[in-house]
């Protein structure tokens, strides 16, 4: 092995340096298509007044029920709507308990209640249940049925089922009737544990080399029995953190691993007696698109084929560097990680004079037979039937060297999602069929503000579909449930939670909408023009979900043209926004691309023109172009005709106008100087100028107002001179030339600073193509208003938001 590069005071072994010095060229951040803000219409809701903490939740889809483990509360929700309490069980700490924790140092109000972490079904109306019971695990059997969930009263001791801490990340697995878990089984949370209790208890070493600081993430169950040609064992697979040993770093560097441990285990017979014998443990690559320490594993979900060799582990990885803001999501097949573990080196530690420990590569000859391995066929023609008949030399080997060299990489090779923004924090992943017959795996991703990102991977192109906001205040969200059957998903946070179907088709009001969102659960179904779930029945529907392409959908209703009558010096507001996220808005004058210039200005919402005059007047289009594998897709969402009419800056800014745009018109081709799908409307033209004796009349008229103005002005003035003599001036600060006072604050002039939009807080340039939808939008810079009252803006496609602007109305001036 090549030896450890130093540098300074930090001692990199070679992978390590590899992934703080190495990151994805050109790395795509995935953008999702559409953002549905908070709609509770689209969500059904649960929360009860005093609760808390809804992290623990159970499908019991056989009874139609969501079971829901809260703080001091178990509920039996409907899972068609969980808004629907059908039962409900309240287990309480006792005061003694209460007092005993807080006598301990802990909270009396929030760490030292019972949190409802364990909940595993026993058969089809039992399940297990334990709590935290005030830093006092405890477990209990609960039954439901008839539309009563009881409690039976079998208490008994928790400690190393579930955590002693409410706060603290633990998993654990019903395995038939054997409970799996992984957690700490002291008050200090200092003697961490994988630990399997039944009739044969099993459980890890207390050796940092097997767990070292673990934040214990996710367990699952794969059959490898089935099917096996050499006869082996099932397996129980376990995700966390750690802090690495086999680093040197100037801090406790922490890594992403996957153990293992065999379902038949029964521990050695003078060696390990009740530990483990089977468990081995490797690092987990999920390297970020930039240089970095290596991302944290926050959540898994084991997508499972009827043929077990086809299971796939999806993994969200965040960041363990405060400075960056992205999160992935990779994905490992159960092959590339039994393949770590069954043909992989061993890392062994040595002793080495720059410190205490290094880990490197054992090189030499393994025991057989081959430490960490089940019991299978090999092994029984030994004459070793179970673990308990392994000899000492292999289970000293594993007792000593857990860690696994080569670490299991990616499925892709790197990973399947990179986001910058809100980190994500639980996934679930369902496998839909399309019209195309093909399985797509479509992840829904929960994040630490409330939305739920949906998002799939079209052969090697990741495309966010859509993010919708689940929670109206922003809330991690703990907890995400998957009902493939019923088609919704389940997330829960500490205030509540909340339902969401899978698809919401009819979100999608055109046929090109529903095309380039690329749902594999929605598609346009021609004979009823509406976008709709995919059925078997629904032989007449166009969906492409690879390309994107439109041209099977019919042509769209012609966009109506709405006239605006432009009056000289007013400011004008033409709305209109991109389609989508990852479209771009194109504004055309006549026919020709509107150049930048010092008065129009382009924002998200629309367009401003700014002191309009008579040569600004024509027919306004604005178009959204966003591309998708398929081509560029060019539609026409609005026209605006301007036509020149009386008034001034006082006057009124818009005339006669035709209804509000309606659909838009669809075109895969480039922009050109034909606008395909536009029609004008017949409707009222703008006023008629004036006579010249009208003209005369008002010009007289306005005359005579600024002659009184004027003179009032001066009497006024003349007024507070004279009281000026006599009071010493306390009326001069009224004075239009007046100052104020020694003493005195001056009143501070209004002044609009540049206000950024969320793109452009993330650092994403301006004026990005939207090309991939792992690209950033339509990016502009703000508008800056000086003191003076001055606007002064930079181009057209330099412009931010105008939140700034309180008021963006036609008639108004800046």
């Amino acid at each position: 092995m090549a030896p450890p590069l130093r540098g300074g005071s930090i001692l990199l072994a070679p992978p390590l340096f590899f992934l703080l010095s190495l990151g994805a060229l050109g790395a795509q951040y995935c953008v999702p298509r559409k953002t549905f803000p908070y709609q509770d219409e689209d969500l059904r809701l649960f929360r009860e007044e005093g609760v808390w903490n809804y992290s623990t939740m159970l499908l019991r889809e056989e009874q139609g029920v969501l079971m829901l483990g809260a703080r001091e509360a178990i509920y039996a929700l409907d899972l068609h709507n969980v808004s629907s309490k059908k039962a409900a069980v309240y287990w309480r700490v006792t005061r003694e308990k209460q007092k005993e924790c807080a006598y301990k140092g802990k909270q009396s109000e929030v760490e030292c209640r019972n949190y409802i972490q364990t909940l595993h079904p026993v058969n089809q109306t039992t399940m297990y249940v334990c709590g935290t019971n005030a830093f006092s695990p405890v477990c209990d059997y609960m039954s439901y049925s008839d539309g009563r969930l009881v409690l039976h009263g079998q208490q008994e001791e928790g400690k190393g089922k579930c955590p002693f801490d409410p706060f603290q990340r633990y998993s654990s697995l019903m395995v038939g009737s054997d409970l799996y878990s992984a957690t700490f089984i002291n008050f200090l949370g200092s003697e961490p544990v994988v630990l399997r209790s039944s009739h044969t208890a099993v459980r890890t070493e207390f050796k940092s080399s097997w767990l070292n600081e673990p934040t214990f993430v996710y367990m699952d169950h794969i059959p490898e029995s089935v099917d096996s040609a050499d006869g082996d064992d099932d397996k129980v697979y376990l995700f966390f953190s750690e802090k690495a040993m086999e680093y040197d770093f100037y801090s406790k560097l922490t890594v992403s691993r996957v153990a293992r441990v065999c379902k038949e285990d029964m521990g050695g017979q003078r060696t390990l007696q009740r530990k483990w014998t089977s468990f081995v443990k490797a690092r987990l690559d999920c390297s970020l698109p930039e240089p970095s320490l290596p991302p944290i594993v926050q959540d898994v979900f084991l997508l499972k084929d009827h043929n077990w060799r086809r299971s796939v582990f999806y993994a969200v990885f965040t960041p363990q560097s405060g400075s960056s803001r992205l999160s992935a999501v990779c994905a490992f097949s159960i092959t590339a990680v039994r393949e770590v573990f069954n043909e992989g080196k061993f890392k062994t530690p040595v002793a080495v004079e720059t410190s205490h420990v290094k880990w490197v590569m054992h090189s030499g000859e393994l025991p057989v037979p081959r430490p960490g391995a089940c019991i299978n066929n090999a092994a029984r023609r030994l004459g070793m039937g179970n673990s308990l008949d392994l000899p000492d030399k292999t289970l000293q080997f594993i007792r000593d060297r857990p860690l696994m060299d080569e670490a299991v990489r990616p499925l892709t090779g790197r990973p399947l999602l990179v986001t910058r923004g809100p980190a994500l924090t639980r996934i679930v992943v369902d496998s839909v069929r399309a019209l195309d017959g093909k399985e797509h795996a479509v992840m829904f991703i929960g994040t630490e503000n409330g939305f739920i990102q949906k998002a799939v991977n079209y052969e090697g192109e990741m495309f966010v579909i859509e993010e919708t906001q689940v929670y109206e205040d922003p809330q991690p969200i703990t907890t995400l449930r998957l009902s493939s059957t019923k088609g919704h998903v389940y997330a829960g946070s500490a205030s509540g939670v909340v339902q969401m179907p899978v698809s919401n088709c009819g979100r999608q009001r055109s046929c090109s909408d529903c095309v380039l969102a690329r749902d594999p659960y929605c598609a346009w179904d021609l004979p009823t023009a509406r976008c709709a779930s995919v059925g078997s029945g629904r032989s007449a529907a166009v969906q492409s979900l690879v390309e994107g392409d439109t041209s099977e959908c019919p042509e769209p209703e012609p966009v109506p043209v709405i006239e605006v009558t432009l009056v000289p010096g007013n400011n004008l507001q033409l709305p209109c926004s991109a389609a989508s996220n990852l479209a771009q808005v194109h504004w055309l004058l006549s026919d020709r691309p509107l150049g930048a210039g010092p008065r129009y200005y382009q924002y998200p919402g629309g367009l401003l023109l700014l002191n309009a005059s008579g040569p600004d007047a024509g027919r306004y289009v604005c178009r959204s172009v966003e591309r998708a594998r398929g081509g560029t897709h060019n539609r026409t969402l609005a026209v605006y005709l301007l036509a020149p009419g009386l008034g001034g800056p006082g006057g009124a800014g818009k005339g006669q106008e035709g209804e509000a745009p309606v659909d838009e018109a669809v075109a895969n081709s480039t922009a050109g100087p034909d606008i395909p799908g536009v029609t004008a409307t017949q409707g009222p033209g703008p006023a008629e100028p004036g006579g010249p004796e009208t003209q005369t009349d008002g010009g007289r008229v306005a005359g005579l107002r600024v002659a009184v103005g004027v003179l009032a002005l001066l009497c006024l003035a003349l007024t507070a001179a004279l009281l000026w003599k006599v009071k010493r001036g306390p009326l001069l600060r009224l004075l239009p030339w007046g100052g104020p006072r020694e003493g005195e604050a001056k009143t501070p002039v209004m002044e609009y600073a540049q206000v950024q939009n969320h793109a452009a807080s993330e650092g994403k340039t301006a004026g990005e193509a939207p090309g991939s939808p792992c690209l950033g939008n339509n990016h502009h810079s703000g508008v800056d208003f000086k003191g003076n009252g001055a606007p002064l803006f930079t181009s057209m496609r330099d412009i931010s938001c105008l939140d700034g602007l309180g008021y963006i109305n036609d008639e108004s001036e800046i």
